[in-house]
């Protein structure tokens, strides 16, 4: 997926879940944070960060946060992205756990709410949920970095899904490149653990990938292993 260009800045506060201030050009400018998650790790006074433009009149807030150095590498944390980097690579042929599917379409309601995918084909529906990741320690990518009812209501619905026979699937994408393995963050959410880890028992299907970050460009690069508690 190719990035739309941006201009650097300094991180310098996280004013609500939605709204930082940062640096650009020696003066502070608020921009907005597609990302209710905690971030405590990148979003810290002082660090580099990359964002992208908007100044149309309407908005209250003229740049968008789209990536933040940290550790020596880029961060993605742009929330809204591991979808359409999911049905990018699908597309493209990439991902060979899911070829074979000759129709794909985005936001599909089942239940209470929407699910991101249905992909269709020969032998049958697959349903999936993307996730975004941006927390690493150690080489482990961790989801969720807070505690997420939203996330634990998706996994009750792939736990549905599998349960009557049908193929669901629940893709972590990490938007950085350092990640070796995913786990479920049990110190974050317990109970998105446990509901992660009885989904896959009842057959949901779990995966994790990681993603090559540029300032021009993020892409799914590799499939990691999952380790379930």
């Amino acid at each position: 997926m190719k990035l739309p260009p941006t201009v650097q800045g300094c991180f310098l506060a996280r004013e609500n879940r939605f709204r930082v201030r940062v640096e650009v050009d020696g003066r502070p400018v608020p921009a907005h944070l597609p990302n209710s998650g905690r971030l405590t790790e990148l979003l810290t006074p002082g660090r580099p960060c990359h964002l992208v433009p908007h100044p149309e009149p309407h908005r209250r807030t003229p740049l968008d946060l789209l990536l933040v150095e940290y550790a020596g590498v880029l961060v993605s944390v742009d929330a809204r992205l591991p979808g359409p980097l999911f049905a990018e690579a699908v597309e493209e042929r990439r991902l060979p756990l899911f070829s074979g599917f000759t129709r794909l379409e985005r936001e599909v309601r089942f239940g209470e709410s929407r699910l991101d995918f249905r992909l269709d084909g020969p032998n049958g529906p697959l349903w999936v949920e993307t996730k975004s990741v941006t927390l690493v320690e150690g080489g482990v990518a961790l989801f969720p970095d807070a505690p997420t009812l939203r996330g634990q209501r998706h996994l009750r619905q792939l736990t549905a899904l599998a349960a009557r026979g049908e193929r669901a699937a629940v893709v972590f994408v990490v938007q950085r490149p350092d990640a070796e393995v995913f786990m479920p963050h049990t110190r974050a959410d317990p109970a998105f653990a446990a509901a992660l880890a009885e989904a896959a028992r009842v057959g949901v299907e779990v995966y994790a990938f990681r993603c090559a970050v540029s300032l021009t460009e993020i892409r799914i690069v590799a499939l990691i292993p999952v380790s379930l508690p």
